[in-house]
């Protein structure tokens, strides 16, 4: 049984104890002279709007009645009517994937309160709005289950999203989202992911006390958080963390296409703060072997600051193909990452080659590589790529080799 402000819901795991079940529950009713409202009563229901939401046997969605009333309001005119559109999207953030970010137009308008001004970023979010009506259904995890947490970080806000895995699919419990401060945003990436698993943790204490944790982040989070040497705010978080029974798992089984885009996200510094003219240093590698194919990714800021990744592919590939997909997402990573000249890196002589015009591509595979290369190669204000000796490669190499022995 589950009691709210206003609202109960009685549960029952078996359908023939619902009876009995509510038995109980009203005879308690009576006893302490508590009345229901009995317009307002709902028995023996498969699904019923429930503190504004839709729950069903299936999990919680959102109502479609407060979604269109979003989706028909007109853009705001002053700060009050950017202030009641920002508290209804609010009231749906769990089902929003990085809300904070979605929504920063609009929380940047309500910190000028005195000079009101909708700009274009304001109307680009305010029309983009219609992502509200294909929310995804949010599921209840089951007493037992392990649950398992993406984090993911940007300039302006950190997020994250608590899942179930059932039979290999990934079904969204939660999402969260918050806007960064001024001395968060300059926070180093690895103390911004940190951040995120923080502020998940006291969002969804319950789900943390109640079930272990699994962290799916290719950052050395665990590592930062041990150290004895850290600073004093990491000790304080590593400290509050503890309670819980979380463990850390490398991002293994995520598609490549989809892995660029969120690693970016905890990499990226903002390209305003990329020195014009520095450029960024990729090494990359790639390995296939019986076990499977990954790559191995070495991001080096014009800071010298090291972004290492090692990243199990979801399908198999030659040991060519492993070549050109570790170029492929490395350039997508140091593109997200800020990056706008860049030197890569790769010890496979054919890649070069090919790249160069040297060697004819003649399969198909490579040609289709060599054409998405060239198209990212446009993101880029210059882009190199060299080719060194695999010992000049070793780091890259090293992390390749640990992604493809990785189990599935």
């Amino acid at each position: 049984m589950e009691v709210y402000v206003d609202d109960m819901l009685v549960k029952s795991k078996k359908a023939h104890d619902h009876v009995k079940d509510l038995e109980e529950t009203i005879s308690v009713l009576r006893k302490y002279k508590l009345k229901l409202n009995s317009g307002k009563c709902a028995f023996g229901v498969q699904g019923e709007r429930f503190l504004g939401f839709m729950v069903t046997q299936r999990g919680i969605e959102t109502n479609p009645s407060k979604i269109k009333a979003i989706l028909d309001m007109k853009a705001p005119s002053n700060v009050n009517e950017v202030q009641r559109l920002t508290e209804k999207i609010a009231a749906h953030n769990r089902f929003i994937s990085k809300s904070a970010e979605k929504s920063l137009p609009f929380f940047k308008v309500l910190r000028k309160i005195k000079n009101f001004e909708w700009d274009t970023s304001c109307q680009q979010a305010f029309e983009e709005l219609n992502y509200l009506a294909k929310l995804p259904l949010l599921v209840k995890p089951c007493p037992g289950d392990t649950l398992y947490l993406y984090l993911s970080t940007t300039p302006q806000a950190v997020s994250s999203v608590l899942v179930r895995e059932e039979e290999g699919k990934q079904m969204p419990i939660y999402y969260v989202s918050k806007v960064l401060n001024g001395a968060e945003g300059r926070y180093a990436p690895i103390k911004k992911i940190a951040l995120a698993l923080v502020v998940t943790a006291r969002k969804l204490r319950p789900y943390f006390l109640t079930h272990p944790v699994g962290v799916k982040t290719n950052m050395p989070l665990k590592k930062t958080l041990g150290k004895p040497d850290t600073s004093g705010r990491l000790i304080k978080w590593a400290v509050e963390l503890s309670e819980y029974d979380i463990f850390y798992l490398p991002r293994t089984t995520i598609k490549v296409q989809a892995l660029a885009d969120f690693i970016s996200k905890v990499a990226g510094a903002p390209p305003e703060e990329t020195p014009r003219g520095e450029k960024w240093l990729l090494h990359v590698d790639g390995s296939s072997t019986i076990q499977g194919s990954g790559a191995g990714i070495v991001i080096t800021s014009p800071q010298g600051e090291d972004l290492e990744f090692a990243i199990k592919f979801g399908f198999k590939a030659s040991n060519n193909e492993a070549e050109y997909e570790a170029l492929v997402v490395g350039m997508k990573m140091a593109h997200k990452a800020g990056a706008r000249h860049l030197l890569a890196y790769s010890d496979s002589q054919l890649v070069v080659k090919q790249f160069e015009g040297i060697y004819e591509a003649k399969e198909k595979s490579m040609v289709q590589y060599l054409q998405q290369i060239a198209e990212l190669r446009t993101s880029f204000e210059s882009f190199q790529i060299i080719q060194i000796p695999r010992e000049e490669n070793a780091k890259a190499d090293c992390l390749s080799r640990l992604a493809s022995a990785l189990e599935d």
